[in-house]
């Protein structure tokens, strides 16, 4: 269940620091979050879904690793990034 274009959109315009920005790491993660958050509420309903598993745990464990090269490149976007998203470390 990919995310729709507008959606990307807008967060590659809330994240980024400019329209076109879909690479840096918060944009990254942002969209990440949000593909993670969509398939969280399939899998408690349909609990047999092992693909659909194994990629959920692919998006977390990329998701993952670019929350921790910002750490190590900078602490204060990490922070405010995770703070943002909600997300618990």
């Amino acid at each position: 269940m990919p995310l729709d274009q507008s959606v990307k959109k807008e967060l590659i315009k809330k994240y980024g620091k400019g329209p076109n920005d879909s690479g840096s790491p918060e944009v990254q993660i942002a969209i990440l979050t949000a593909h993670i958050n969509s398939l969280s509420p399939h899998l408690e309903r349909n609990t047999k879904d092992h693909h659909n598993r194994l990629g959920l745990l692919k998006l977390v464990g990329k998701r993952r690793r670019l929350l921790d090269y910002l750490m190590r490149k900078d602490v204060a976007r990490y922070r405010n990034i995770i703070k943002q998203l909600d997300i618990r470390k």
